[in-house]
């Protein structure tokens, strides 16, 4: 009972996505196992630091990287506030606690010659699912929507006629986005073989299967992979790859950081500052022909 109340707070207070829902819950979920099996009945709001620890140690024993146990202990620790704040406990166990170091991997983007060989040498069947497959990869290029955005973007979004788009981001936060003119011709070709669909299951949503259903994510995923294997060698391919290329190549052609931060519907630019790293030849070039400090001594 009271981990569905802590999904509901997340769900109806805090307005998170669905998936960051699901995840928060398994991880608790997890850790209730845990105390079960480890210590027998005990309720999640009795428990130590101590036992809390014990977990720790045991997801390092199973080879848990860094990262995933420092998302479950995020995970635990929204619980834990939640359960603060509605008065269930008097302190939270997780006051103090360090999170585990890691050692951060900066994923490389793809190039722009990547994005261009895809665009232009690259076939695409001329078909409903042809078209449809490379409207996602354009529309995660050209907007750097989110995955789940992207799944469950509405018809009633777009407009085609102002080359714009409507998306309804985190915590149900709208922001609009341009559109390149080049993408109209491809949206516009999708909608008509789109309409010609026999059913629409879920008409509501933009971007569907043939079946007349929406998209589900192993299949924006499987897209973006089939045909980023055509044209670039790196390991990681996925749909937030895109959203990181798309910022990286906004700020290495002059993008300001605050416009960047907008177009991703980042709450802090904190947020985007992740993407600048691409960028630091650029900024050491400008720094080194700008700063007084720096000219030749005549």
């Amino acid at each position: 009972m009271l981990i569905a109340a802590f999904v509901n707070y997340l769900r109806l207070e805090k307005n998170y996505a669905i998936n960051t829902i699901k995840a928060y819950e398994r991880d608790v979920q997890s850790f209730e196992v845990f105390c079960t099996t480890t210590y027998g009945a005990i309720a999640l709001n009795e428990v130590s630091y101590s036992l809390i620890r014990s977990w720790i140690v045991s997801l390092v024993d199973q080879n848990k990287s860094n990262i995933t146990i420092n998302r479950k202990i995020a995970s635990l620790n929204a619980y834990y506030n939640f359960a603060l704040k509605s008065g269930q406990i008097a302190q939270n166990p997780l006051l103090g606690h360090k999170s585990l170091k890691v050692q951060r991997k900066i994923a490389l983007p793809f190039s722009e010659n990547e994005m261009e060989e895809l665009f232009s040498k690259i076939p695409f069947p001329d078909n409903f699912e042809g078209i449809r497959d490379r409207l996602i990869i354009e529309l995660l290029y050209v907007t750097g929507m989110r995955r789940a955005e992207l799944i469950g973007l509405q018809v009633s979004q777009l407009d085609v006629e102002a080359a714009q788009i409507k998306v309804l981001g985190k915590r149900n936060k709208e922001r609009v986005i341009p559109l390149v003119p080049s993408l109209i011709p491809l949206i516009k070709s999708y909608l008509h073989q789109r309409n010609a669909l026999p059913i629409k299951i879920d008409e509501g949503h933009f971007l569907l299967l043939p079946s007349g259903k929406k998209l589900y994510e192993t299949l924006v995923y499987r897209v973006i992979n089939h045909y980023f294997g055509l044209v670039s060698t790196k390991v990681k391919k996925s749909p937030h790859m895109l959203r990181h290329t798309f910022a990286t190549h906004l700020l290495n052609r002059g993008a300001d950081m605050q416009s960047v931060k907008d177009l991703l519907g980042h709450a802090s630019l904190a947020s985007t500052q992740v993407y600048t790293h691409n960028n630091m030849a650029a900024l050491k070039k400008a720094y080194g022909n700008s700063h007084p400090r720096n000219k030749p001594k005549v």
